[in-house]
């Protein structure tokens, strides 16, 4: 019999994210909130949409703004949109709460939303993680910044990451910088053609294009570097000194611009090398020290960085690392008895910090046993009759075949204290910075 019922699907652009894949992302999400934390980063959650004006200081000629940002009208005329990034709505709460530390530093983990063409690792909604420290222009929380992330991406294990890092300057040195550099565009508006339009509102948006057939003018255009005034060269000179002391490697990277209005001073990208291509961007940042002043707030210079889970679980599997887990319990109990106590035996197991589960319903021992398997569990425990009457249970070791039986009211210390010999040893993570 055929139905004309439709099956409902996720959205174009966006995807369900099933176990066990979803521990991966649980994993990531737990490495980077415990460096975050060591950091001295307190977790913040903004809403998922905002008004409207909140985003636009992204900037209203970015492709993001004006093409890819979901924005609508409520039911109360109120014109909102949802979440394209994370840094504006973190700073409209510092505008709107006012924290009295300096600096106010935060961390999150957050969907976004962008109307874009859907491609590997980029979906129209995507995760991403984040931080931000407002408040201080010292360069040594610069390098603070670019520190937290790349540890976190050794503590993944991934190897093949490269740090590229810019200065945009001060507005004076932009300003200088941006007259030089829209004559260059107008000299090539031949080349340009309808984006001619794009370049006079931002002349150094053009810098961040992948259009191939620019890039050899952009290759050959006036850098910033060049026209960098004597407060932003020696800002962008104490933020190499930093790296160098703590042995963080880095390359100069005089076409590496941010493409939000909002960015001033130092930038940064990592880039996983083991993905090749053009979408190699694994995460990256840098100051926006006038965006609080543009909410209304007081002046609060300040940093930033986002990294989207999803390129960076391909980086993963380019890297062979963070691998989908192939178990979802420590320990899987066998119920021959079915009088109620593998629910109190399930209970004591997992109070006792163990991951433990079990067949529910009427099934046969050989399902079960066959079920215990399926769930990659290490460990197996019988119920049954007679081990019941004798006040013990057994306990079977499915890697090696072993099995003995244990007193019942000891299973819970037996079984974890197993668990807990078996554990790898943990890696112990190199303090080097990250190289090419």
């Amino acid at each position: 019999m055929t139905t004309d019922r439709a099956v409902f699907r996720a959205p174009k652009g966006t995807r369900d994210v099933l176990p066990p894949e979803s521990g991966r992302w649980q994993e990531v999400v737990t490495r980077f909130a415990d460096r975050a934390a060591r950091f001295g980063y307190g977790m913040i959650m903004t809403p998922i949409f905002e008004h409207y004006e909140v985003f636009a200081r992204i900037g209203t000629t970015t492709d993001v703004v004006s093409k890819e940002m979901y924005d609508f009208v409520d039911k109360g005329e109120r014109r909102l949109a949802l979440r394209p990034e994370g840094t504006a709505g973190v700073v409209r709460s510092y505008v709107e709460h006012r924290p009295v530390a300096t600096p106010w530093k935060t961390w999150y983990v957050a969907p976004n939303f962008r109307y874009e063409r859907p491609q590997e690792g980029r979906y129209r909604q995507h995760w991403q993680l984040g931080a931000e420290a407002i408040g201080s222009d010292d360069t040594d929380v610069d390098v603070e910044m670019i520190d937290l992330l790349a540890g976190f991406y050794r503590s993944l294990g991934l190897q093949h990451v490269k740090l590229c890092i810019n200065s945009m300057g001060d507005p004076a040195s932009r300003a200088a910088y941006r007259d030089v550099l829209l004559n260059y565009w107008r000299d090539h508006r031949e080349l340009l053609a309808g984006e001619m339009e794009r370049a006079e509102a931002n002349p150094l948006r053009i810098l961040d294009s992948k259009t191939p057939a620019w890039q050899p003018m952009i290759d050959a255009a006036p850098q910033l570097g060049d026209y960098l005034n004597e407060e932003s060269t020696e800002q962008f000179a104490s933020v190499r000194r930093g790296l160098t002391a703590i042995g963080i490697d880095y390359e100069i990277a005089p076409r590496l611009v941010r493409g939000f209005d909002y960015y001033t001073a130092t930038v940064f990208e990592f880039q996983g090398m083991a993905l090749g291509g053009a979408q190699n961007a694994l995460g990256g940042g840098g100051r926006y020290d006038r965006l609080s002043e543009e909410m209304g707030g007081p002046p609060a210079p300040a940093i930033g960085f986002g990294s989207g889970i999803e390129r960076l679980l391909l980086a993963c599997d380019a890297e062979a690392v963070i691998p989908v887990a192939t178990s979802r319990a420590d320990v899987f109990v066998v119920d021959a008895l079915d009088n109620g106590d593998a629910a109190v035996l399930l209970h004591e197991l997992r109070e006792a910090g163990l991951r433990a589960d079990r067949s529910f319903g009427t099934r046969a021992v050989k399902k079960q046993w066959a079920a215990a398997n399926k769930a990659g569990a290490r460990f197996a425990i019988m119920l049954a009759e007679r081990e019941a009457a004798a006040g013990v249970v057994a306990i079977k070791d499915l890697a090696s075949g072993e099995q003995r039986e244990v007193a019942r009211g000891d299973i819970a210390n037996v079984v974890h204290t197993q668990i807990n010999a078996i554990q790898p040893t943990a890696t112990t993570l190199s303090t080097k910075g990250t190289s090419s």
